[in-house]
């Protein structure tokens, strides 16, 4: 039997794999239509459960080699079906996630993409329970998860990658020639066909472009983009221990609005020296930010504040800590320094003049796959503040298939951007021999870059405007999550919301990305214990906020 999406359920007569994909594509005609214009149609996707997995001679379970491997071997009786048959496999082989193909003649495809939860194909930290659901429930799960954000074709990540490229296919038909042919032609807005290497500065340790470097050699940040998420906190003021609560609040999607209307790169960056910054142009710049003081910052128009820079993380670095020279920035980054009234001299960049809004739509269609989610698991967009905080109080337990497939869409924002700089891993790989993922278009470490340094710029800015108008400062930061000391154990009892209204440039509440929603409340004797306990006066609370289990650390981790 198949169960479909929209509850269908239909008889499958196929007795073998080679027949259940034909009938796919000839009888049921499964898939998905096309995201844009110039795309292709989503493949039909398969989830074989164990009863489907006996039938079709596959193993329910992977041995732990063909586990490590991530694949069944080459000659299992299966797979020299499908070669019979006249089937091919992608490079990956057998998998959890096995594409199964015929090249492509004109339009037609003709490829079926197999999910198989029992060879953990569905894992457990984005997918929740799901491999454990009947296949009905599963089916509606992947379904809205699809209708939403697009059919899955691996991991949550692999799936947010393939969505970038699904909105921005690198190629279209070009207009008729003479002889009325259309011939294929580069996409404008997309990355097109061919990577392109990054900047040296953007290159990851152990990129080809850094062979030359001596053994051992460790690039500072002079040498070397690190543009990182949050992982900032200091010791509590006398102050701040006399109050009752330690409340964390955590930004909606907060990577994804961080892409919202960022003007990435689309080709390959140019060395320049010497170069006048420019918000608008995207790039690497090499620049002193170590004379920004926030002590003194501007707030708005001729609106200056005078802060308290000793609690509060530099914008610049990930540990919060003030640069102390030049250092490789995104502009997002330099722009910020700008923003806050300083003079920026670059000495030199990387930049890239073809460029574009490359995320926007991406950014949209999972904006939107969550705010319906949200909405029907009763989280509206329109809520006041406090009717926010009572809706998202115990939202999973609504409808818990539907959390998970919250849970998913997280995980595609998460998963997408960081496969932009995937690293190469797995137990065969050795330092010096090739990196599958550089041969991708969309292997682009500089956009992840821009990403992250606009995510962790937007979050300080809240944090700047918060400290001007209420005097209060965070306690500690990490990724998306800031915690604050307060008498209350509730968001609204330090938010400075008048008549309903929030502060303007401040944090707000609500369920849209960039707002930002109650992650937790612990005591602060719980937080002062803490740190007591493991003799880290700087430890996170940010990482513990949610539920307060801390078991161990490593390096104040």
């Amino acid at each position: 039997m198949a169960y479909c999406a929209g509850g269908l359920i239909l008889d499958v007569p196929a007795k073998s794999l080679p027949t259940l994909v034909d009938w796919t594509l000839k009888e049921a005609k499964l898939g998905q239509p096309r995201l844009s214009g110039p795309g292709k149609d989503g493949d039909p996707l398969l989830v074989l459960t164990e009863a489907a997995l006996e039938r079709y001679g596959l193993p329910v379970t992977l041995a732990d080699d063909e586990r490590l491997a991530g694949r069944i071997p080459e000659g299992h009786k299966v797979v020299k079906q499908l070669v019979r048959a006249e089937w091919k496999l992608t490079k990956r082989g057998f998998g959890p996630w096995a594409r199964i193909y015929r090249p492509a003649t004109g339009s037609e495809r003709a490829c079926v993409q197999l999910c198989i939860p029992s060879w953990n194909a569905l894992g457990a930290r984005h997918w929740g329970h799901a491999a454990q659901l009947p296949p009905a429930e599963l089916a509606r799960v992947l379904g809205v998860y699809a209708s939403r954000v697009m059919t899955p074709c691996g991991s949550t990540a692999v799936t947010g990658l393939e969505l970038m490229t699904a909105l921005h296919p690198p190629t279209r038909a070009s207009e008729p020639d003479a002889d009325g042919k259309r011939h294929s032609e580069h996409n404008p807005g997309s990355l097109g066909r061919d990577p392109v290497d990054p900047a040296p500065c953007e290159a990851p340790d152990g990129h080809p472009l850094l062979q030359d470097l001596p053994r051992f050699h460790v690039r500072g940040s002079a040498e070397k983009l690190f543009e990182e998420a949050y992982d900032w906190a200091r010791p509590m003021t006398d102050a701040e221990c006399m109050q009752r609560h330690l409340v964390g609040i955590d930004v909606n999607l907060a990577f994804a609005a961080g892409a919202n209307g960022l003007i990435v790169g689309l080709g390959a960056p140019t060395h320049v020296t010497a170069p006048e910054f420019d918000a608008k142009l995207p790039g690497s710049w090499l620049v002193d930010l170590s004379h920004v003081a926030l002590s003194r910052v501007k707030v708005g128009k001729d609106k200056w504040a005078d802060l308290d820079a000793s609690l509060l993380p530099s914008p610049f670095t990930p540990k919060g800590d003030r640069p102390e020279g030049p250092a490789w920035y995104t502009t997002p980054t330099v722009a910020y320094a700008q923003e806050l009234g300083y003079d920026v001299t670059p000495v030199e960049a990387w930049l890239r003049y073809d460029n574009g809004r490359y995320l926007d739509g991406w950014y949209q269609r999972l904006r939107d796959a969550y705010l319906a989610t949200m909405a029907d698991l009763g989280v509206h967009a329109d809520l006041s503040p406090a009717d926010f905080l009572t809706a998202m109080d115990g939202y999973k337990d609504r409808d818990p298939e539907l959390a998970i497939v919250v849970s998913a869409i997280k995980a595609t924002v998460k998963g997408g951007l960081g496969k932009l700089r995937e690293r190469p891993r797995g137990e065969g790989w050795k330092p010096g021999e090739p990196w599958r993922a550089l041969s991708r278009p969309t292997w682009r470490p500089d956009i992840r870059a821009a990403v992250i340094s606009r995510t962790r710029i937007n979050l300080h800015r809240k944090i700047i405007k918060h400290a001007a108008f209420t005097g209060q400062y965070p306690v500690a930061v990490l990724s998306d999550c800031v915690v604050y000391a307060a008498d209350g154990p509730s968001p609204l009892d330090f938010l400075p919301y008048r008549d309903g209204k929030p502060l303007p440039g401040g944090f707000k509440l609500g369920v849209n990305p960039g707002l930002v929603k109650h992650e937790g409340t612990q005591s602060v004797l719980w937080g002062e214990e803490v740190r007591e306990r493991f003799n880290a006066p700087e430890l996170n609370l940010a990482r513990y906020i949610k539920d307060a289990t801390v078991t161990d650390i490593d390096n104040g981790e």
